[in-house]
């Protein structure tokens, strides 16, 4: 549904902002420049009250004044500096809230300002609280709740948590009626004992600590307090102010997020429910109207919440034979009160629980029963103080509606969450799909609550946990449904024909008309269940369409999801739609349901099965699908259909598919919702860290109880230099005997740290107590055999000492978190840590999980570079293909490389048989080859043994070996000689290698004799997964989608190294730490190895309230890295020149260069035709455009467009290979515009052609070239590159060159981006070139120019330079055979037949959608 009710206008232009009263100020008391050169005015406390009265108060708070007031660096450079607590007006300190408040709207760091001068925070925050219980207007008092519910959310800032800590802490329980709080501490006796000491300091303390402290024990009573008068003087019809409305709304969202955090939740939920809070607010005159939807929406969350399964002291996760038995202990309470006080109650008394726990009952019991009887219960069981005595009561103090909902909504039964998970639909229906209140509008501003969960730092439970992102993942997949439903139903075009039907006048290529739809099969429901078994339906389509879309059609798989739509449309033929206009009433959608495909059907009827023989041609166009239905849905739908509602299953007229890679919604919500069904067990050193408690660091390698001291290398150090260099804080000693007589022992090498040893001896010794010397024992790698092919593979990389670090932390049992700036060779340390766990403990198996496929190949053709067996790698998934060999190693693929194997290896047999003359078929089979093992081969080796003692060395001739070795003949297609003659220590060392090439076979052949047995090729592959290969290596889409069929097959795994950890979602990253069953009841799980960087661009989330009010876009990786856990941080980058490297290295503790950067003849050279290395290029509006917006957020550039087509042009004809050039920019809209113009110019010109890509920053994450053209669009508003990993992504994706087009006056006065935009800054805004220079020059990069550069003014000068150079170079004879047009002439590419997505990762980027 097109949102219309965006604020179009909350972003300013430059024009206003530099005539701007805001600026005037700014640029007199508070702009960085003026600061700077130390020319500010001195501090008038009249001018903040002036803004806040004028801008702020006088706007209503209207986002385009506070946001152009927080861009201004009002906070760091006026506010806050002269915040003086005693001096400090209200005015001050709502405009420090309201400041804080945009940021955090904006999504930019907070707290930097107070963190980098803390000593008046605590004041500060004294003041707002204290303002917040004071008579002010709606606006502020919400003002003020956003700002503490965002104190509360940020409890990893030291700063801030050593305040919101005293506002919910056991001392607020003095707010607790007495009664109730003597029975909290009867049942829990710790308490009071803490209780008792808290009354022993108070006694200590004078009056006024005393009045403080009480004042923020009773802060948040008080506050809830406020609220309720506040709310039960809301009427229950007529006027209500909508500001009421919003106030009400942002303090229930306060208390859901304190009760969804353990350490704010722990004595708050007592708190709140001795306030009555839900109860009371459910009775409000708000809670009835249409203006209070969001309202009860919100309460049902904070219902949901105030009632968690959990112990609040312990945090322990309460069972549903719990959580019964204290439903069970509060039915009996109550029973208990009405026998002793009410004898008309006895009935009541003495029945069983379960026939009086329902609410129909209960309100059937106390309904009866008198306002001061009811008030008596309640006093009873301590929810309410005693009811004064009958002289004194003139009115009752309470409701009696009020006392009846109290008693009953305590003690009523409670529903099963799991219960209402499992009778869940999970594919979403028209009434969840276009509900604005469930699936918000892609356009949020980020102002106002939401309904919705978060995912912030903790959670309550791993049920919680798994709860939370359910509900979003189910919600962000429907918000991408309801955009190509959208998509599909315009572009088939319904109209109503003469006779009332629906006909359509366009055609979708994921959309076919319905010809007919019958359900075949409705199962019986199993025992226990109301929903049936099975559902299935056959669909039949005519697919008169092109051969390539029927093709598409027909390819469907077994479990694609598809979705059947009904709509009515009331437009007649020829009608246009309006794509502007609501969508539901506009194309009249009635229905839609989900569906899974079993496959289509053949001629007879019967399904086509998958597999590797070729699918039967069916004749003509009409094709039915066999299809699975929702069966949760179906009984619904059958339930509604009995109430006299229309039968859903006879309207369908429209079936929809969707690209396989953004349909994998069902499968990871099945196996979410499995988790949750299923004992959900994480491994104990990893537990408390993923719900964000407990000690962050706890899991470091360092900590872990199985620490190990002694480990092998491998090939990690290129040589003892290398060694000694990667551990700078250590001393590195060979052992005592190792190495002796070599003058430099070559690795590999096996390491001893000291210290680990003596930590065992020692475990409460601080670390700088322990040694810190390393014992280096070089070990020789046993002889492999005579052939070349068999040697080791070796890494060539010299690590740096943090690589090395790295590898250390990774190869240790624990979590390690490896932070890796662009550049700085994850990749290589990811695949050492794999090659070294392979090596170090051959019997465990490794997990590699990535993010994308590119990755994912990226770093498995390293491993296939080290020394590993190839039998024992395996790659998951779809994405094999585009591995750079010719080697498949998929399951399949994987099998039969064994099975060839095989072969290869009983054809060694039978030489070998043949070569010792020994009759007989010993290559028949794995077992012959065994038995032939035993009885010839190793028979003869022992002989040779026997002969050739090691120990007799010395008296024997070196020739021996060579005459008495039994298997010469074998070897004779080896190089030759196989013995040197050089000496018997080294003969005997080839002939013992020569026997492990041998019994290495045999080996082998033994492993193989399984799949002799296993006679299908799913058996087969089968085993290999299981049994056979050590690594194995799948996206965390494809772990999530076939969880259940590994866990179900017994899959097992010790190591998981998971890469680009931080663009993987925070339940993405979690589903692969459960791909198995537990053993006794323990996660085998050794090592938890995340490499990624949080600095740069998190996981696409297309919903931006999603991923801005749910923090949805927030990786497992980022929130380890907020609660505090260890990092090791990648410190040398080896991708980009020094120069460009700093426009981005700001952001990282300590980046510097590798050496190669500073070696490398590509680094030293300048860049052809171009003066600087990097440049910012500051484009002017072109005919008196800069940045516009022909659909909302589609934002474009015309000017940027042509300018950098004509750099590009420009590279071209100075020789840059296309392939080395990639043109990239932050909008999909002017992404779509660059191509145009390059299509236009380029695509058909020999000379030019295309570039190597042209896409977004986000789509371009994790990739690199040569030279980057970056076009930043916007000249109005800086837009999303306010968010700085957006700039670190743009600003390091270039090797030699960055050139930048924007609009530099708009971008360098952001705060955010000033790091970077400063060092731009510093060059010439005009693009500067030497066009006489050719690819590749000669000239050093820090040379100066021999004579002065061309200066292109602006876009129509360059445009016309690159055409003179053009028609110069090519001659004008070939050149005129090239239309040539003018800038702008190529046109604007318009806005868009299909929906874009506002995020510029989210565009799937699609040519071909018909």
């Amino acid at each position: 549904m097109k949102d219309t009710g965006r604020s179009k206008g909350a972003a300013p232009t430059v024009q206003q902002i530099n005539a701007d009263r805001v600026t005037q100020l700014a640029n007199q008391y508070w702009s960085p420049y003026i600061i700077s050169v130390g020319q500010q005015a001195p501090f008038n406390p009249a001018i903040i009250e002036e803004i806040y009265q004028q801008e702020l108060i006088g706007s209503n708070f209207a986002v385009r004044r506070v946001m152009l007031l927080e861009f201004s660096q009002y906070l760091e450079n006026y506010l806050w500096p002269n915040y003086q607590p005693r001096l400090a007006t209200h005015a001050h300190l709502m405009s420090i809230v309201v400041t804080v408040n945009e940021k955090v709207r904006e999504r930019v760091p907070a707290w930097h300002p107070f963190v980098k001068a803390p000593q008046h925070f605590a004041e500060f925050f004294h003041q707002v609280t204290t303002t917040c219980l004071e008579r002010v207007s709606f606006r502020e008092m919400t003002a003020l709740l956003v700002f503490l519910d965002y104190c509360f959310n940020s409890m990893e800032v030291e700063l801030v948590r050593a305040q919101v800590q005293r506002l919910v802490s056991l001392p607020m329980w003095i707010c607790l009626l007495e009664k109730r709080r003597e029975a909290e501490l009867r049942r829990i006796p710790k308490w009071r004992k803490f209780w008792k000491i808290l009354q022993k300091k108070d006694a200590q303390l004078d009056e006024k600590e005393k009045t403080k402290l009480d004042f923020q024990r009773r802060f948040l009573y008080n506050l809830i307090q406020k609220f309720l008068k506040i709310l039960e003087s809301t009427p229950d019809e007529g006027y209500v102010d909508r500001r009421r409305v919003a106030y009400c709304e942002q303090m229930v969202q306060l208390m859901i997020d304190l009760e969804a955090l353990l350490p704010t939740r722990r004595f708050f939920n007592t708190l709140l429910d001795d306030a009555h809070l839900v109860v009371r607010c459910r009775l409000s005159g708000l809670a009835e109207r249409e203006e209070g939807k969001l309202f009860v929406q919100l309460l049902d969350m904070l219902a949901f919440y105030s009632r968690f399964e959990i112990n609040d002291q312990t945090g322990d996760p309460l069972s549903d034979r719990d959580m019964m038995q204290l439903h069970y202990s509060r039915i009996t309470s109550l029973q208990v009160a009405s026998f002793s006080k009410f004898p008309g109650l006895r009935q009541f008394s003495l029945s069983n629980v379960a026939s009086v726990d329902t609410r129909e009952q209960l309100t059937k019991q106390f309904g009866g029963l008198t306002n001061r009887q009811l008030h008596e219960v309640a006093a009873f069981l301590a929810l309410l103080p005693d009811p004064p005595a009958q002289a004194d009561a003139e009115k009752p103090q309470y409701e009696t509606e009020l006392l009846l909902e109290m008693l009953v909504s305590r003690h009523e039964r409670r529903t099963s969450q799991l219960q209402a998970l499992n009778e869940m639909p999970l594919y979403p229906t028209e009434a969840i799909i276009w509900d604005s209140n469930v699936v918000p509008s892609e356009y949020f501003s980020g102002e106002g609550c939401l309904a919705l969960p978060k995912l912030n730092l903790q959670f309550l439970t791993l049920h919680d946990y798994l709860l939370r992102n359910f509900n979003l993942f189910r919600l962000e997949s429907t918000y991408e449904i309801r955009q190509d439903i959208e998509d599909i139903v315009l572009r088939l075009q319904p109209w109503k024909d003469e006779i009332g039907d629906t006909m359509f006048g366009g055609w979708a290529r994921m959309a076919q008309p319905v010809v007919s739809f019958a359900i075949v099969e409705v199962a019986k429901p199993n025992i226990g269940e109301r929903r049936p078994a099975r559902v299935r339906a056959d669909v039949t389509v005519n697919l008169s369409v092109r051969h390539e879309v029927k093709a598409e059609w027909e390819g469907l798989r077994k479990h694609d999801v598809c979705f059947l739509v009904t709509v009515r449309p009331q437009l007649t033929f020829g009608a246009r739609y309006d794509a502007a206009a609501p969508f539901v009433p506009q194309v009249g959608l009635t229905y839609v349901r989900g569906c899974e495909v079993e496959g289509m059907l053949d001629e007879s009827g019967r399904v086509i099965e998958e597999g590797p023989d070729p699918r039967p041609q069916l004749p003509g166009d009409r094709r039915t699908f066999r299809v699975w239905l929702d069966c949760n849905q179906y009984r619904q739908d059958l339930d509604n259909n009995a109430a006299g509602k229309e039968d859903v299953y006879e309207t369908f007229n429209i079936i929809m598919r969707r690209k396989p890679k953004e349909n994998n919604f069902k499968a990871v919500l099945e196996t979410i919702r499995d988790l949750m069904n299923n004992e959900c067990v994480v491994p104990d050193w990893l537990h408390d860290i993923v719900l964000g408690y407990g000690d962050p660091g706890a899991a470091h390698y360092t900590k872990m109880p199985d620490e190990i001291a002694t480990l092998d290398w491998n090939d990690t150090f290129l040589d003892m230099e290398h060694l000694r260099h990667s551990f700078p804080h250590h001393t590195v000693q060979l052992k005592e005997g190792a190495g002796a007589g070599a003058a430099k022992p070559r690795p590999p090498y096996r390491l001893t740290f000291v210290g680990v040893e003596e930590k065992k001896s020692r475990p409460d010794a601080a670390p700088e107590e322990l040694s810190k010397l390393v014992l280096v024992e070089p070990h020789v790698m046993p002889n492999r055999g005579p052939y070349p092919y068999v040697q080791p593979k070796r890494n060539t990389v010299r690590f740096t000492p943090t690589q090395v670090e790295a590898i250390r932390a990774g190869t240790q049992p624990g979590l390690t978190l490896v932070v890796g700036p662009p550049g700085t060779g994850k990749t290589d340390v990811a695949v050492q840590i794999i090659s070294n766990i392979y090596h170090n403990f051959p019997e465990q198996r490794t997990l590699i999980v990535t993010h994308s496929n590119q990755a994912l190949n990226q770093l498995f053709e390293k491993i296939m570079a080290l020394d590993m067996d190839e039998r024992h790698l395996l790659r998951l998934g779809h994405g094999e293909e585009a591995l750079e060999t010719e080697k498949d190693f998929s399951r399949y693929g994987r099998v039969n490389y064994v099975l060839s194997q095989r072969l290869a290896l009983l054809d060694a047999v039978q030489r070998l048989q043949q070569s010792l003359q020994v009759v007989g078929d010993a290559a028949y089979t794995c077992e012959t080859a065994g038995h032939f093992f035993m009885q010839h081969v190793l028979s003869r080796w022992e002989r040779f043994l026997s002969l050739v003692p090691p120990s007799q060395g010395e008296s024997l001739p070196i020739s021996s070996i060579r005459n008495n070795f039994p298997f010469t003949r074998f070897f004779e297609d080896a190089p030759q000689p196989v013995f040197k003659g050089n000496s018997f220590d080294e003969d005997f060392e080839i002939a013992q290698g020569c026997f492990r090439y041998i019994r290495k076979i045999f080996e082998q052949l033994d492993e193989f004799r399984a799949f002799e047995l296993l006679r299908s090729g799913l058996d087969r592959s089968r085993y290999l997964l299981i049994k056979e290969v050590k690594v194995i290596a799948m996206t965390c889409t494809h772990a999530a989608l076939k969880r259940k069929e590994l866990v179900q097959l017994g899959f097992k795994y010790d190591n998981i190294l998971m890469e680009e950890s931080a663009q993987i979602l925070e339940i993405e990253t979690f589903i692969p730490l459960l791909l198995q069953n537990p053993q006794d009841g323990f996660n085998r799980l050794k090592r938890w190895i995340m490499i990624g960087d949080h600095h740069q661009l998190p996981p696409v989330i297309k919903n931006m309230a999603f991923q801005k009010y749910s923090n949805m876009e927030q990786s497992l990786f980022t929130r380890f890295v907020r609660l505090g856990v260890p990092t090791v941080q990648l410190d040398a980058q080896g991708r980009a020149r020094s120069s460009i490297c700093a426009l981005y290295k700001w952001r990282y503790t300590v980046l510097g260069d590798l050496p190669h950067v500073q070696q490398r003849a590509e680094y030293q050279r300048a860049n052809a035709g171009f003066r600087f290395d990097y440049q910012v290029v500051n484009v002017d509006d072109f005919n008196g455009v800069g940045e516009s917006e022909p659909n909302p957020y589609f934002f474009q550039n015309l000017a940027e467009a042509e300018y950098v087509v004509a750099v590009y042009m420009y590279m071209r004809l100075l020789g840059y290979p296309a392939d080395k050039i990639s043109i990239l920019t932050t909008y999909n809209g002017q992404k779509m515009l660059i191509r145009d113009v390059i299509n236009q110019r380029c695509a058909n010109n020999p000379v030019m052609g295309q570039p190597c890509k042209v896409d977004t920053v986000d789509k371009y994450q994790g990739q690199q070239n040569d030279y980057i053209l970056l076009s930043l669009v916007r000249t109005k508003a800086v837009g999303h590159l306010r968010d700085v990993r957006r700039l670190v992504v743009a600003m390091s994706r270039a090797r030699l060159g960055l050139y930048v087009f924007a609009r530099l006056a708009l971008f360098q006065n952001c705060f955010e981006l000033t790091p970077a935009f400063s060092l731009l800054a510093e060059r010439p805004a005009q693009l500067q070139l030497c066009p006489a220079e050719r690819y590749p020059t000669v000239r050093p990069v820090d040379a100066s120019l021999q004579s002065p550069p061309f200066v292109a003014t602006d876009m129509p000068h360059m445009a016309q330079f690159v055409y003179d150079l053009y028609m110069q170079r090519m001659g004008s004879g070939e050149a005129q055979q090239q239309a040539w047009r003018s800038p702008g002439a190529a046109g604007r590419a318009a806005a868009p037949d299909r929906h874009v997505p506002q995020h510029p990762g989210g565009d799937r980027d699609s040519t071909s959608d018909g």
